[in-house]
């Protein structure tokens, strides 16, 4: 077994690694929109709450690219990718972000790719619209 991590400061707090290659499969976890440890594209908050869902576009983009580079630690790439689940909070704004994104991020204009999008009333950070897990065979 191989696992990979970014070393941002959530790693350690929460205690785990960002993906775990075991026999032919990688296995990434929720990956968000950041680089390094500064968050790309947050969201704006107020007494809690996000207060507006725009950046859906940005963070998506940047969320498959930490998922593209934890993939080519391993040798592989989003090509090898099987599965997605998308957790956000803003299900149309996601929908409206995602066509354009995926096809962008996977080099198609038909991903490959089992995908599932579901809406969550919270995120790990507040400043988070979406999280997207993997499941890529090698």
């Amino acid at each position: 077994m191989e696992t990979q991590s970014f070393g941002v400061p959530w790693e350690e707090a929460y205690g785990y690694v960002q993906a775990v290659k075991h026999g032919d499969t990688i296995y990434l976890s929720g990956q968000l929109s950041h680089s390094g440890a500064d968050f790309v594209a947050p969201a704006p908050v107020a007494d809690g709450r996000v207060t507006d869902f725009s950046a859906m576009e940005a963070q998506m983009r940047q969320t498959y690219v930490n998922a593209a580079e934890l993939l080519s630690r391993f040798g592989a790439s989003l090509d090898d990718v099987v599965e997605e689940v998308l957790y956000v909070l803003d299900i149309p704004a996601a929908f409206a972000a995602a066509g354009p994104v995926r096809k962008e991020a996977y080099g198609r204009p038909d991903p490959q790719v089992a995908s599932t999008l579901v809406g969550t009333p919270g995120l790990a950070l507040p400043e988070q619209l979406i999280e997207i897990k993997f499941i890529a065979r090698v």
